[in-house]
C-alpha cells in the first residue's frame, strides 16, 4: 500500500482560517458517493395469493396473542413462558449484542477526539536534535529550549487536543459497513419477534397436548372402572357355577388392556408437564395446568381462509432474511470502495513551551495538519477476491430470502388445507362416536340377558375406546391447527 501524499502543515499561533476552512470541507465532503449496489426487494417466487383473501389478513395477523388466546389459564402460562424462557432470552440478548456492535461501527462515521500533555526531556547531543525537532514539530518559535545548570539537559512541554487518522468517507465504505451492522440489528430483532411467535404457539400447542392426554386417561379410567366391574361380577357367578372360565378371561383381558392405557396416559401426562415446564422456563402452578376437556382456547376470531405474498413478506422471518440480504448488499459497496484511495485527517490544537509556567502563555499556540492519502497499487488480488466472495455472499442470501418466502407459503398453505378437512373429519367422527357407543349399549345389554357372548361386547367397546380417542386426536389437531395458522401468518409477536 503506497502512500504518496503525506504533508504536515506546522504553525505557531492561531489556527488559520483557511486550516478551518480546509478541515470543515473535508469532513463535509465525507459522504459524497455510495457505490453500494441499488437494492430493490427481490421478486416473491410464489403466487400472488394463496386460497381466498375474503378479508384483510393484516387485521388477524396484528392481533395480539393475549387477545387471540381466549383461555385464561393457557394466557398465565404463555406471560410465564415469555418471561422465562432462555430461548427467548438468549434472543434478546442478541439483539443487545448487535445494538452495541451497531453502536461501535456507527462511531467511526466520526472523529475521535483527545486530549493529551505531554514533556519531553532531553540530554547531551540529543538534547540539541530533539530541541530542533520540537521546533519542527510545532514548538514556539524562539524556544529552542531550556538547560538547567549542567547545561545539557533541555526540557518541551505540550499540551494538545485533535483528532487522529479520521478517515474521510468518500466512496461510502465506513457508511456502508454501518448500514450493514444496522441490518444485521434489525435481523436480530426479527429473529427476536419469529422466536416469540414460536414460542407462543409451542406453549399452546403443549398445554393443549396436556389436556388431550388427560382427557384420553379419563376415557380410559372410565373404560378399565367399567370392565372391572364386569369382571367382578362374572367371577361371583363363575364362582357360583354359572360363567363360563372362557367369559373370565376375556374380560382379564379387557382389564389388564384397559390398566395398560391407564399406566401409559399417567407416564404422558407426566411428560408433557415436564415439556411445558421446560418451555416455560420455571414450574408452572398447578392450577393453571388445564382440565380433562379441549374446549376452545383461541377467541372467536373468524380465521381466515386466504392469505396474500405481500402478507407472507411480513412475517418476521422473512423480514429477517430480507435485512441480511440488504446488509450484504452494503457489504458489496463497502468492499468496493477498497479499490479507491483512502483520504485521512490528523489534526491537532494546543500549545508548547520550555517552561511549565509557560504553556499557556500568550503566543505559545501550536497546530498541526496531516491530509494522509493511501492509493492500493498492488495487493496480490484481495481486494477483487474480497468483493467476489461478498457477491457470493450476497446471491446465497437472496436465495435463502426466497427460500424463507417459499417455506413460509408452504406453510400456510399445509394448514389451510389441514383446516378444510378438519372440520368434515370432526364432524363425522362425532357421529361414529355416538353410534360406537349406542352399539356397545346394546351389546352389553344381549350379554346380561344372555343372547350374546361377550366377544360381542368386547369387540363394541374397543370400538367404541378408538372412537374416542381418535375424536379426542382429532380435536387437538383442530385446535393446534388454529395456533399454527396464527403463527404461520406471522401473528402473536406484538
Amino acid at each position: 500500500m503506497m502512500k504518496p501524499s503525506t504533508h504536515t502543515l506546522l504553525g505557531t499561533a492561531k489556527l488559520p482560517i483557511k486550516l478551518l476552512a480546509m478541515i470543515t470541507l473535508s469532513l463535509g465532503l465525507s459522504s459524497c458517493i455510495d457505490l453500494a449496489p441499488f437494492y430493490t426487494r427481490p421478486t416473491s417466487p410464489v403466487p400472488a395469493t394463496l386460497g381466498t383473501v375474503q378479508s384483510d389478513p393484516k387485521a388477524f395477523t396484528d392481533l395480539p396473542w393475549q387477545s387471540f388466546i381466549s383461555d385464561e389459564k393457557l394466557r398465565q402460562v404463555v406471560d410465564l413462558a415469555l418471561k422465562n424462557n432462555r430461548d427467548l432470552q438468549v434472543a434478546a440478548l442478541t439483539i443487545e449484542r448487535s445494538r452495541a456492535l451497531y453502536q461501535v461501527q456507527h462511531a467511526d462515521l466520526f472523529p475521535t477526539i483527545a486530549a493529551s500533555v505531554t514533556e519531553t526531556a532531553s540530554k547531551g547531543m540529543a538534547s540539541a536534535a530533539n530541541n530542533t525537532a520540537g521546533n519542527t514539530s510545532g514548538a514556539t518559535t524562539g524556544t529552542a529550549g531550556s538547560s538547567n545548570s549542567s547545561g545539557n539537559i533541555s526540557h518541551i512541554y505540550r499540551a494538545t487536543v485533535g483528532f487522529s487518522a479520521y478517515e474521510l468517507d468518500l466512496f461510502g465504505r465506513i457508511r456502508n459497513l454501518n448500514q450493514q451492522a444496522l441490518q444485521t440489528f434489525y435481523a436480530n430483532e426479527d429473529n427476536r419477534h419469529s422466536t416469540q411467535i414460536s414460542l407462543v404457539a409451542e406453549v399452546a400447542t403443549a398445554w393443549l397436548t396436556l389436556a388431550a392426554n388427560k382427557k384420553r386417561l379419563a376415557i380410559a379410567q372410565q373404560t378399565q372402572q367399567s370392565q372391572q366391574a364386569t369382571y367382578d361380577i362374572n367371577q361371583k357367578m363363575f364362582e357360583l357355577g354359572v360363567a363360563n372360565a372362557l367369559t373370565l378371561k376375556q374380560l382379564q383381558t379387557s382389564v389388564d388392556s384397559a390398566r395398560v392405557a391407564v399406566a401409559t396416559y399417567n407416564m404422558q401426562i407426566k411428560q408433557d408437564i415436564n415439556a411445558l415446564n421446560l418451555l416455560a422456563g420455571s414450574m408452572v402452578p398447578e392450577q393453571w395446568l388445564p382440565a380433562g376437556n379441549l374446549s376452545s382456547v383461541v377467541a372467536t376470531t373468524a380465521l381466515p381462509a386466504g392469505v396474500s405474498s405481500q402478507t407472507l413478506q411480513q412475517r418476521p422471518d422473512v423480514r429477517a432474511a430480507e435485512h441480511l440480504l440488504e446488509g450484504a448488499n452494503a457489504n458489496i459497496g463497502a468492499l468496493r470502495a477498497a479499490f479507491f484511495p483512502t483520504i485521512s485527517l490528523t489534526t491537532t490544537v494546543g500549545s508548547a513551551s520550555t517552561e511549565l509556567s509557560g504553556l499557556f502563555a500568550k503566543n505559545s499556540g501550536i497546530w498541526t495538519f496531516v491530509p494522509q492519502v493511501s492509493v492500493p497499487l498492488f495487493n496480490a488480488g484481495r481486494n477483487r477476491a474480497n468483493l467476489t466472495s461478498a457477491e457470493k455472499n450476497r446471491d446465497i442470501l437472496l436465495a435463502q430470502y426466497e427460500k424463507t418466502v417459499q417455506t413460509a407459503f408452504r406453510e400456510v398453505a399445509d394448514v389451510l388445507v389441514q383446516r378444510e378437512g378438519l372440520q368434515a373429519q370432526l364432524d363425522a367422527q362425532h357421529s361414529l362416536t355416538a353410534a360406537a357407543n349406542a352399539a356397545f349399549q346394546l351389546a352389553d345389554v344381549r350379554f346380561k340377558n344372555g343372547v350374546d357372548n361377550y366377544l360381542v361386547v368386547l369387540d363394541a367397546q374397543r370400538t367404541l375406546y378408538t372412537a374416542e380417542q381418535s375424536l379426542v386426536t382429532l380435536q387437538l389437531s383442530d385446535a393446534a391447527s388454529q395456533l399454527t395458522l396464527y403463527k404461520v401468518m406471522g401473528g402473536g409477536w406484538h
